[in-house]
């Protein structure tokens, strides 16, 4: 039952994470092969806008009707959005194309929402959540990633037009498997004095704030969640692109950074869950911190060498697979230590506060990765990659010193270790 439970929720992470897939490796190479400079490509992360909005309207989804209806909603109107999509013409049509990936976003951060409630639902009383959070990194992050990344070599074939097709089809299988889906059953609908409070905390966001603030341990979580990625999001949003002017063509790009990285990253958050299951999640995070900032001198290192040649390549390679590996293992722990907080809230607001602690997360990541291409066309490569350095080894100490004084260690009491 329990395997079932996983096997429906990692399908549902999975399909969410599509529109993440397509922004995040096919755009941003497709643009610069265009020709459009780094800051119009930067700022194509608007288009993640609504995963930070999304904190105001999960009230709504909390405490209105059931998951089930809100999941298979969600997922059919991504169906239709696909469709439309399917019918536009991407050489021309730019502000079509990023009109129907604003609205896949906009499901699909409603979509999140209802899974992790019934994912705190489904999973109540396990032991550990180092496995539950890796199938959900790696179905929302990385295997759409993967599968973005893939595109640029399938869209030559398929075309985009029936590559849509088949993401709508994909979408509409998925809907008539959650509505039928035994998992949810027993799940009790919402009265109509729920319906009314939860319509009246969507007008009233300060109740639900002080509520949120008040579960322990959610403070030092908003900080960490907000900063941990600074450095890591701006190298490995422009380091591709540093690849793509003076190494590698796109094709070789999305080959080692859309498929070959991308693997990396399901290994180490594959790592991390296993390794949660024998260390204490404090011990980890100050290790593999600091091995990341050892990482990122190294990638800072080959910004000085311009020249083409087999073994750049070959040493760009292995930084881009080393960074994705401890990206996937970071992630992984962060996920876990954001649903061992949430599970200190009452009921009635976990998932509104599980989606606030994921929205800060992705804020963090978003505003910088808008302004990483701004600084590297005003300042250049190797200023802004220490500027990204000096971020990373900051973050580095910020866990350290809070799993010594006692911070981290209180609020994630019970971890092996």
């Amino acid at each position: 039952m329990m395997n079932d439970k996983l096997v429906f929720l990692g399908l549902l992470y999975f399909i969410q994470g599509i529109p993440y897939g397509l922004q995040s490796s096919l755009l941003p190479v497709y643009l610069r092969g265009a020709g459009h400079s780094l800051t119009r490509i930067s700022l194509t992360k608007v288009l993640y806008f609504p995963w930070v909005l999304k904190v105001l309207w999960a009230p709504l989804v909390d405490r209105t009707g059931t998951k089930r209806c809100w999941l298979v909603t969600t997922v059919a109107g991504l169906a239709l959005t696909c469709l439309v999509s399917a019918t536009v013409a991407p050489e021309s049509q730019y502000v079509a194309v990023a009109g129907a990936l604003l609205a896949m976003n906009v499901l699909a951060s409603v979509q999140d929402i209802a899974v992790d409630g019934a994912a705190v639902r489904l999973l109540r009383g396990r032991a550990s959540w180092g496995w539950v959070t890796l199938r959900r990194w790696w179905a929302t992050r990385r295997a759409p990633c993967f599968a973005g990344g893939g595109l640029l070599a399938v869209i030559d074939v398929a075309g985009w037009g029936w590559m849509f097709t088949l993401l709508a089809c994909v979408y509409g299988g998925v809907a008539l498997f959650v509505w039928g889906a035994p998992v949810l059953d027993g799940e009790a609908g919402r009265t109509q004095t729920e319906t009314r409070r939860g319509s009246r905390d969507v007008m009233r966001p300060w109740r639900v704030w002080r509520k949120l603030m008040a579960v322990p341990g959610t403070p030092w979580t908003m900080l960490y969640v907000l900063t941990y990625k600074l450095g890591e999001q701006g190298a490995i949003t422009m380091f591709p692109l540093f690849l793509l002017d003076h190494h590698m063509t796109s094709r070789e790009l999305s080959m080692w950074n859309g498929v070959v990285a991308m693997a990396f990253s399901i290994c180490g958050s594959s790592a991390g869950g296993f390794l949660l299951s024998r260390y204490s999640i404090g011990l980890l995070m100050r290790r593999v911190f600091v091995i990341r900032t050892i990482s990122m001198v190294f990638q800072c290192s080959l910004l000085t060498v311009l020249e083409p040649s087999p073994l750049m390549k070959g040493m760009s390679v292995l930084s881009l697979s080393v960074q994705h590996f401890i990206a996937g293992l970071i992630t992984t722990l962060t996920f876990t230590s954001m649903m061992n907080c949430t599970q200190r809230a009452e009921e009635s607001i976990q998932a509104t506060h599980y989606s606030f602690l994921a929205t800060l997360e992705v804020l963090g990541k978003l505003s910088f990765s808008a302004l990483a291409g701004g600084m590297v066309d005003t300042v250049g490569f190797p200023v802004a990659f220490l500027l990204f350095l000096f971020l990373t080894s900051s973050s580095a100490l910020h866990v350290w010193s809070a799993t010594e004084s006692g911070v981290l260690k209180e609020q994630l009491k019970g971890q092996p270790q």
